[in-house]
């Protein structure tokens, strides 16, 4: 295998349609017409929406004659009314699909109002808890060409998104199948002006997923196997990147890193997205930075059912004298050495919420999948452990 980026290149189907390398943001226009779409939407962030990034990939499909339309009020963790917004815009325009643009949350809400285009319940009814996807009319789910500028969330290649619903300050997980981009255009050419803080940040919450998916009980050896050679991937090139954000090669193999993860945890989730939902929800906090700052005490809690797999992962992965605690041990160095806060009270997470905190995670689709039962006592001695820094 060779580590030039020129060479990381490649057409991939699990299951959506990927095109994979640098350049390929030149495809977009023939990406949307793959697509079946003739006069898109591009939904991205407001940061997003006056870079050059942004403008040539409108000029460019312009020029293919595929008329664009802009929506960028999507917040950092997108709420139900960006999605109306959004939606009101692609109605308003004509539009018949969308381009996703940005990092998880423009990806999220993009996909979020492509669902929308052709139904007529509420959004929080496609919560994903029970079957209550199957309420989701098919037909009026518009197409969507995902262009990820981050590596991180793998919203590329999922079926949900997070959406806050402000009214009751929690995040929910909307879902439905045909929520799967089309087509992605996965250029890592468009991760490399990501600063070091929002690089690092992204690339844990590639390790999460990874991670979490790799620990969620049930048999699923095919995402095990994803998932460890993604968290091979972000051990290798995660402190490159955020050291050298114009190194091709390490952003192409983190923005691998990324969809692996999203594709490995259909496997299931855990206490680190239960714990780190209600946080972006109540306190705003970045998504791959809070499940940075809650891993290890995740971990820590789940040692007892997680141990034998650490210490396979730890061979896998080629740390020394493999353990659990080589694995911990790996963990904590990574997040020193990108950069990533010990604990929750420097992101100004106090005790004061912390039973509304508990609640709410507990009631996180995501806590289900823990490898150790968790209810809002568990969660709450989680919470307190990452506020404190305490490990044992």
């Amino acid at each position: 295998m060779t580590d030039t980026a020129a060479a990381l290149r490649g057409n991939w189907n699990y299951p959506t349609a990927v095109r994979f390398g640098p350049g390929r943001i030149a495809e977009l226009p023939d990406a949307c017409r793959a697509a079946g779409i003739s006069k898109p939407l591009l939904v991205t962030d407001p940061g997003l929406a006056g870079l050059p990034m942004v403008k040539d990939a409108i000029a460019r499909n312009e020029a293919a004659g595929l008329p664009t339309g802009l929506f960028a009020e999507v917040r950092g963790n997108p709420v139900g009314r960006n999605v109306e917004a959004g939606l009101a815009a692609f109605r308003a325009g004509g539009h018949d699909g969308v381009i996703a643009f940005g990092g998880g949350s423009a990806l999220d809400a993009g996909k979020a109002i492509a669902l929308m285009v052709g139904q007529t319940r509420p959004i929080w009814d496609f919560e994903d808890v029970g079957d209550n996807w199957t309420r989701v009319d098919p037909k009026g789910i518009a197409p969507v060409v995902a262009v990820p500028t981050t590596a991180g969330t793998g919203s590329e290649v999922g079926r949900a998104s997070v959406i806050t619903d402000e009214a009751t300050h929690t995040k929910k997980i909307i879902f439905h199948p045909k929520m799967l981009p089309a087509v992605v255009i996965a250029d890592p050419g468009l991760t490399v002006g990501l600063p070091p803080h929002v690089t690092a940040a992204t690339g844990m919450d590639a390790l999460a997923h990874c991670l979490e998916a790799y620990c969620a009980p049930g048999y699923h050896p095919m995402a095990e196997g994803i998932a460890v050679e993604g968290m091979r991937l972000v051990k290798e090139w995660l402190p490159v990147a955020v050291k050298d954000g114009s190194n091709l090669t390490a952003r192409a193999h983190m923005l691998a890193a990324a969809g692996m993860g999203a594709t490995a945890f259909q496997k299931g989730l855990g206490a680190i997205h239960a714990l780190s939902h209600p946080l972006g929800a109540i306190y705003d906090t970045h998504h791959g930075l809070t499940n940075a700052v809650v891993m290890p005490y995740v971990l820590a809690f789940n040692r007892s059912a997680i141990e034998a797999k650490l210490t396979r992962l730890a061979a896998w992965l080629g740390l020394p004298e493999p353990s659990y605690q080589a694995v911990m041990d790996w963990i904590l160095a990574l997040r020193r050495e990108v950069g990533i806060p010990h604990t929750l009270a420097e992101l100004g997470v106090g005790p004061e919420r912390l039973d509304e905190l508990s609640a709410a995670a507990a009631a996180d689709p995501s806590a289900g999948g823990n490898p150790v039962p968790v209810g809002a006592p568990e969660l709450k001695q989680m919470f307190i452990a990452s506020i404190e820094g305490r490990l044992p």
